[in-house]
């Protein structure tokens, strides 16, 4: 938890940068609103595919950490780095001509045209998130991170104020629309990873791992290592958002109703998946770190404390959805709003699927983390595949379609869908483990036989 809770208040934190950037451009009108949420989003799932990948750094500075070898874990850190910059750079190309692939899928061409501009302002924050991600592993690893917490909530503020002024005008800058929202996200992504390396290089603790010793130097060793533990890692959240998509598209499908129920929900649904992200991330680090120390039992019994925690905790949050699915809407809905009525009298009934959706949902995630300490990717993409695509998407396409059960259908189908998934992946840890511990308890005692 010492590890979990600063992280999680930090990625609630990113979370809240995300809508007050949506309240500051949604006053401009409701095209440029969609521009921003849609681009914003798309580069967003490109971000988190490519974090995917260098979350490995992570598992490899936590397993040197643990057999207590700072030199390792900081050479991993270092070589993080040099992947994060081979990955940002294309992916700065690719987020600035998103706008034209966005085209292609036959979205609205006011919304494509507005999209461009802010797409080419928030190009320049993928260096410095990735940059960012790296670290935030290196102290995650070490179980100090406090800072990342601070940095993260004190930019949410940065954040809401340079977007008014970059896009309305003000404090002498000038009125930039939708590039000056972009612009606002670039410069304060430089401004948390600025702080965050200002941090990791001042603190003490930090010195004797050698991650600002010398030039960067290649290893292809330890890249060739990140890089196969890590496309798996990042397929597996490629299929996870593309899950989330699919749904979105198939609202959509079912009319503009069930869209805007469908971004209700979601809206609720990444609070508490972002509260299980912070526990599954330091399940993970813990996992790591006992494997580190040739331990499967510490292991194991972080992995057991991770997904138990979150099971609880997700559990309590139930009685948001369930007893107060009101309360939640109208936050999200105008009560003038001429669809108001359908729209919230859905998202009601939809909110009791919701409620078993998010624990698993949450569960999932801790449980392929922890897999991800023992540096299993492989089987997990496959479950991921199966339970997201198979029995999530086409369940829920079944049920929605031909089976006539619409919006709840494909509800039903996600949480049928996670339900698997979180307990394919949970069985996977538990079978892992007791066979790495049946296996160092052999390894103990062969030397006397």
């Amino acid at each position: 938890m010492t590890i979990a809770m600063p992280l999680t208040a930090a990625y609630l934190a990113e979370f809240a940068m995300f809508i007050t950037t949506k309240l500051v451009v949604g006053r401009l009108g409701y095209l440029e609103l969609a521009a921003t949420g849609l681009a914003g989003s798309i580069t967003f799932e490109v971000l988190v595919v490519l974090m995917g990948l260098l979350s490995v750094v992570g598992v490899l500075i936590a397993q040197a950490e643990g057999a207590g070898n700072k030199a390792e874990a900081g050479h991993s850190a270092r070589q993080g780095f040099f992947l994060a910059t081979l990955l940002g750079l294309p992916g700065m190309v690719l987020v600035w001509h998103l706008a034209d692939l966005l085209a292609l899928t036959g979205q609205d061409p006011r919304v494509i045209e507005l999209a461009g501009p802010y797409l080419q302002g928030v190009s320049g924050s993928v260096l410095p998130v990735l940059w960012f991600s790296v670290l935030r592993s290196f102290v995650a690893a070490l179980a100090r991170t406090g800072a990342v917490m601070v940095i993260t909530v004190s930019a949410v503020g940065l954040n809401y104020l340079l977007t008014i002024a970059l896009v309305n005008g003000g404090y002498g800058l000038p009125a930039l629309g939708l590039m000056g929202a972009g612009l606002a996200t670039t410069i304060v992504s430089w401004a948390m990873f600025f702080a965050l390396l200002t941090y990791t290089y001042l603190t003490p603790s930090f010195r004797g791992y050698g991650v600002f010793r010398g030039r960067l130097r290649f290893d292809g060793v330890v890249c060739r290592e990140i890089c196969r533990l890590g496309i798996p890692i990042a397929g597996l959240v490629f299929l996870e958002s593309g899950l989330f998509a699919a749904v979105s598209i198939l609202s959509g499908v079912l009319g503009p109703t069930n869209l805007a129920a469908y971004e209700v929900l979601m809206a609720w649904v990444g609070i508490p998946f972002v509260i299980a992200f912070g526990i599954a991330e330091a399940t993970m680090v813990r996992v790591a770190f006992g494997m580190g120390r040739n331990s499967p039992a510490a292991a194991r019994q972080s992995g057991v404390i991770g997904i138990a925690a979150g099971g609880v905790i997700l559990t309590l949050l139930v009685v948001v959805p369930l007893g107060i699915p009101e309360v939640l809407v109208l936050l999200f809905l105008d009560s003038a709003d001429p669809g108001f009525g359908e729209v919230s009298e859905l998202a009601i009934k939809l909110l009791f699927i919701v409620a078993i959706f998010q624990v698993f949902d949450g569960l999932q995630a801790i449980a392929s983390r922890a897999l991800r300490g023992l540096k299993d990717t492989i089987v997990p993409l496959w479950i991921a595949a199966f339970g997201y695509w198979v029995m999530g998407v086409g369940g829920g396409c079944l049920m929605a379609f031909p089976l006539g059960m619409a919006a709840p259908g494909l509800w039903w189908g996600m949480a049928v869908g996670l339900i698997v998934t979180a307990s394919l992946l949970t069985r996977r840890f538990f079978r892992l483990t007791r066979r790495l511990q049946q296996d160092y308890a052999a390894a103990a005692r062969a030397p006397a036989t």
